[in-house]
C-alpha cells in the first residue's frame, strides 16, 4: 500500500494540464476503456459505474465500457483488474467489501494492498434497515421485542457474507444482544428479491437501491446508518436517534487500476472523476439515490483503503464472521 502511495505522490507533481501518453506518444485514451464492476447489473456499484462511465466517455471522446464480473463476493472481478496490463485500459470499481475479503477468505489470488493502485473515491453510501411492506414490525423497537421473545426466529438477509449489509447487521445484533439468523444471498439484487418476497424478516439495504422501493411502498424503512437523516428519505430516523450510538457505517466506493499504471494516467482519471462528480446532474442523480459524491485525491483514497484493511479484521474477529 505504501509503495503505490509513494508512486502516486509523483503523479501529484504533474502539471495539471499535462496529458498522459503511451510509449508511442499517443494521447490517452485512444481506444475503449474497460471498467470492471464485481457485482451484477443494477447493483449499487454498477449504477455508480455506469453514471461515471457515460460522463467520462463524453469528456474523453472514448467509450468507457462497464463489464460486470460477479462472483466470490467481488474477489473474481477484482482479481481480473489486478492481473490486467497496467496500461490504463482496464480499471475497476472498488467498494468497502473488497477490504473485508482478506479477513474472510484468507489468501486471495491478488494482494489488495500491493496489486491495485487507487485512483479516487466516488461516493459515500449508507444503509437503511428495511422490512417487507406487509411486515408486522413498524419500528426497531418492534424487532428487538420479537427477537428477545423468540430467539433465532427472526432472519436478516444480506448481499453475501462480509458485505456491508451483513457487517452492519452483525454490529447492530451484537450491540442489542439479539439472536438472529443470517441468510446470505449471492448479491444485493438477489437479497432484495428475498426481502421483497418476505423470505427474510429484515435487511440493511444500500440507499441507492432502497430509495425507489421505499417510495413505491414495496418495503418499509425503519432506520438509516448515517450520522444524520438523509435528504432522500428525511422521515427515516438514524440508528443514533433510536438509541444505538457508535454503529454508524459509511460505505465507500471508488476506482482503482492495476498496480504499475502510469501515474499520469492515474492523474487523468482522478481529474476526470472530479469533473464528473462536480456536474449538477450527476450530483442530483446521486442525491436521489441517497449517495454523497466524494471527490478525493488518489492519495486520500489510498489512505482510506489502507485504514479499512486495518479495521475490518478486528470487526470480523469480534463478530465471529466466517466465509461459510
Amino acid at each position: 500500500m505504501k509503495t503505490w502511495l509513494k508512486t502516486l505522490a509523483a503523479a501529484a507533481a504533474l502539471t495539471i494540464g499535462a496529458a498522459p501518453h503511451t510509449a508511442a506518444a499517443r494521447p490517452y485514451p485512444d481506444r475503449p476503456i474497460r471498467l470492471v464492476v464485481t457485482l451484477t447489473a443494477g447493483s449499487p456499484p454498477d449504477i455508480i459505474a455506469r453514471i461515471v462511465a457515460q460522463k467520462l466517455g463524453k469528456l474523453w471522446n472514448a467509450p468507457v465500457i462497464v463489464e460486470n464480473k460477479p462472483g466470490a463476493t467481488g474477489a473474481i472481478g477484482m482479481a481480473e483488474v489486478a492481473r490486467a496490463k497496467p496500461d490504463g485500459y482496464t480499471v475497476g470499481l472498488m467498494y468497502m467489501t473488497h477490504t473485508v475479503l482478506p479477513s474472510l477468505m484468507g489468501k486471495l489470488t491478488y494482494d489488495t494492498a500491493k496489486d491495485l493502485a487507487p485512483i479516487g473515491q466516488a461516493v459515500w453510501a449508507y444503509n437503511v434497515l428495511c422490512v417487507p411492506a406487509n411486515s408486522p414490525y413498524h419500528t426497531l423497537k418492534d424487532i428487538v421485542a420479537a427477537a428477545r421473545a423468540h430467539p433465532d426466529s427472526l432472519t436478516f438477509g444480506s448481499g453475501g457474507t462480509g458485505s456491508p449489509s451483513h457487517l452492519i447487521a452483525e454490529i447492530v445484533r451484537q450491540k442489542l444482544g439479539l439472536s438472529l439468523r443470517h441468510i446470505p444471498y449471492r448479491g444485493p439484487s438477489e437479497a432484495l428479491s428475498g426481502l421483497l418476497g418476505g423470505q427474510v424478516d429484515m435487511m440493511f439495504v444500500t440507499t441507492s437501491v432502497a430509495a425507489e422501493n421505499i417510495k413505491d411502498g414495496k418495503i418499509r424503512a425503519l432506520a438509516v446508518t448515517g450520522p444524520k437523516r438523509l435528504a432522500a428519505m428525511p422521515q427515516v430516523p438514524t440508528l443514533a436517534e433510536l438509541g444505538l450510538q457508535g454503529v454508524e457505517l459509511r460505505e465507500w466506493e471508488g476506482f482503482v487500476a492495476p498496480s504499475g499504471t502510469d501515474p499520469a494516467i492515474i492523474a487523468k482519471w482522478n481529474r476526470g472523476l472530479a469533473q464528473v462528480l462536480a456536474m449538477p446532474d450527476v450530483r442530483q442523480k446521486f442525491a436521489v439515490l441517497g449517495l454523497d459524491p466524494q471527490a478525493s485525491t488518489a492519495q486520500a483514497f489510498g489512505a482510506l483503503i489502507e485504514s479499512s484493511l486495518e479495521r475490518w479484521p478486528v470487526v470480523v474477529r469480534e463478530a465471529h464472521i466466517t466465509a461459510g
